[in-house]
């Protein structure tokens, strides 16, 4: 599938509630990497999952509380960067009003613009 947006602005985009409290907006991507802006509300919650693409994340400001599999938390904040593997388990707590940016590598088809 041949995809792709080069260049955009987080203003200029659809943002899509994924769930309570938690927005998605995806930004950039092409065929094999994609950039999305994310939002959560204090007390919104992710559950935990997982899926074939690395996650790799930048969080602006807020605070927020990453979970695994095995119990272990990891708090982030503005200013940290974290990392997920290819189908690691993860999920998340937001502390506090917060966003952040991802890269997915691959793309995650079902966050293509509708």
């Amino acid at each position: 599938m041949d995809q792709k947006k080069k260049f955009t602005s987080v203003n200029n985009e659809k943002s899509v509630e994924m769930f309570e409290g938690f927005y998605r907006t995806t930004l950039t991507y092409n065929d094999q990497l994609m950039l999305c802006h994310f939002s959560m509300k204090k007390g919104a919650e992710i559950p935990l999952h997982h899926h074939v693409a690395v996650q790799n994340g930048y969080v602006i400001k807020g605070k927020i509380k990453l979970q695994s599999e095995d119990g272990k938390e990891e708090i982030v904040q503005a200013g940290s960067a974290y990392v997920f593997d290819s189908e690691e388990i993860h999920g998340a707590l937001a502390l506090e009003d917060s966003e952040y940016v991802e890269s997915f590598y691959p793309v995650r088809p079902e966050y293509y613009p509708k």
